[in-house]
């Protein structure tokens, strides 16, 4: 049995829920970046911390909350609710709810905190609807400090710590300030407690090991940054810091971390999970420098827009180890577009995504239908614009009202049809409803996106594309992907 600890952070998640048939040889499985940060941060001051990974240790929510019960004895059991990209927060709140729930029938009298994106976002709702004691509104490693010392202390007045949402009796009481954002990220929270995750059990993206695909394993995600300083009308990454930010660690923490992972674990397969990598020219050209120094074979990916993939970094991305870049090109229509902060042509687009190529980079485009300006033919626009683009792979969304997200406020104001339960969010998710706009209905937008799938990924041309750069053997697993039905409810029941 576990020694009794100070802090048990759980990892919630429910793969077969959120990915129907996909999750279980397709998708991802990531270790909890934040999870492990946040860990790292509170041992460094000298708490006892452990993490139970929920998906990871392919677990039910009754495992999971049994072994919080039975097996650690934690002065405060935190649900850091995240997800494998950084808008996915919500779609795990169905896991981490069910998981406290059942804390909480087992053992009244545990302590249970979340925290992440949508518990920041809805910090009041996430209190009134869960069994849980504390929400953190914040950023999170300062408020769990704060929250475990006056647990230890046996105090019940939790009224002097920052971000910080908290019951008396029957009444939710809002925190009095909010907490500061870390500034010295290398100081305060130099990496990941990778020690405390089982890291045996993380497998990368399907796409991200196209041409090798039958190892996936070993694999690890990091930050080396936090926030964005951009405003995209669907993106709620910022809601636990407040407002548009970013902050970054050094190159020598970032490739510190990535040569434990290399020489102590064997990993090769690596994402930054950073919304925005490819942004600032010194962070970028610092990390690759030191990467090509230490001449690792590495096959990383990280996420970039299309206006800042300057020319001069692509050539020492590649050297680096970068292996594809994920575009947020969102839709073929400037006017759609405009809601996702890029102002853009198609033309630009193609010229970049080319350059990227060119540099021996694959591309990964991301795609959105049924933005608030989208109509039926814009979004057929988007689908042949991808098509034309024919990227080693695509991401084909249908627009979401992420909690903490400008167009979920809309969408509250307007009260226009949101999912019924947080789950509901997921994009692969049997009972997913898109948002709704002017001119199309969440069935429309829904049914084309799957159509578009499939028209996607049995695309002649872009079947050739991956035969050549990936050979038959890609080939055929993209065949055996776009055979896995996914039901829509939906469909079924408009």
């Amino acid at each position: 049995m576990p020694e009794q600890v100070d802090v048990l952070l759980i990892n919630p998640g429910d793969r077969k829920q959120i990915y129907q048939g996909l999750g279980d040889q397709i998708s991802a499985i990531e270790p909890p970046v934040m999870a492990g940060l946040l860990a790292n941060y509170l041992r460094r001051l000298g708490f006892r911390v452990a993490i139970y990974d929920t998906p990871a240790l392919e677990v039910s929510a009754a495992t999971a909350a049994r072994a919080a019960v039975e097996e650690f004895r934690a002065t405060l059991i935190v649900l850091p609710v995240y997800g494998y990209q950084p808008s996915a927060s919500t779609q795990n709140m169905t896991s981490a709810g069910t998981i406290a729930r059942l804390i909480k029938d087992a053992s009244p009298q545990a302590r249970i905190l979340m925290t992440g994106t949508h518990p920041a976002a809805l910090p009041e709702r996430t209190m009134r609807e869960e069994s849980i004691d504390f929400v953190c509104s914040g950023e999170g490693p300062v408020t769990l400090r704060d929250t475990l010392q006056v647990l230890q202390n046996g105090l019940d007045d939790f009224s002097t710590v920052p971000s910080l949402w908290w019951r008396s009796g029957k009444q939710i009481i809002p925190p009095r300030t909010q907490a500061p954002l870390l500034q010295n990220l290398d100081m305060e929270m130099p990496g990941v407690a990778w020690d405390l995750l089982p890291m045996q059990n993380y497998r990368a993206h399907n796409w991200h090991c196209f041409g090798d695909i039958q190892n996936r394993k070993p694999y690890a995600s990091l930050f080396t940054s936090l926030g964005c300083p951009f405003h995209c009308n669907f993106c709620c990454i910022n809601a636990p810091f407040g407002k548009p930010s970013y902050r970054m660690w050094s190159p020598e923490t970032v490739v510190r971390e990535i040569g434990f992972l290399v020489e102590q674990h064997g990993v090769r397969n690596i994402k930054f999970v950073d919304e925005m990598f490819v942004l600032n020219k010194r962070h970028v050209r610092g990390i690759c420098e030191r990467l090509i120094e230490r001449g690792y074979d590495l096959n990383i990916w990280a996420y970039a827009r299309v206006d800042t993939v300057y020319d001069e970094l692509l050539d020492l991305l590649r050297q680096a180890g970068f292996r594809w870049l994920c575009l947020g090109i969102e839709s073929a229509s400037e006017h759609v577009r405009d809601g996702a902060d890029k102002s853009l042509t198609d033309q630009e687009i193609i010229k970049t995504v080319r350059r990227v190529q060119n540099a021996g980079i694959h591309v990964l485009g991301n795609y959105l239908f049924g933005l608030p300006e989208d109509t039926p033919a814009r979004m057929q626009a988007t689908l042949d614009l991808a098509l034309e683009l024919n990227t080693e792979f695509a991401n084909l969304y249908s627009a979401m009202a992420y909690p903490g997200s400008p167009l979920y406020a809309l969408a509250v104001e307007k009260k226009l049809a949101l999912p019924e339960r947080w789950h509901h969010y997921s994009q692969h998710a049997y009972e997913t409803r898109p948002l709704a706009n002017a001119h199309l209905t969440a069935a429309e937008i829904l049914a084309f996106r799957d159509k578009a799938f499939q028209t996607y990924f049995t695309h002649p041309p872009y079947l050739e594309l991956v035969r050549q750069k990936f050979g038959q053997e890609t080939v055929e697993h993209l065949h055996r992907v776009t055979a896995i039905p996914l039901r829509r409810q939906l469909l079924e029941h408009p």
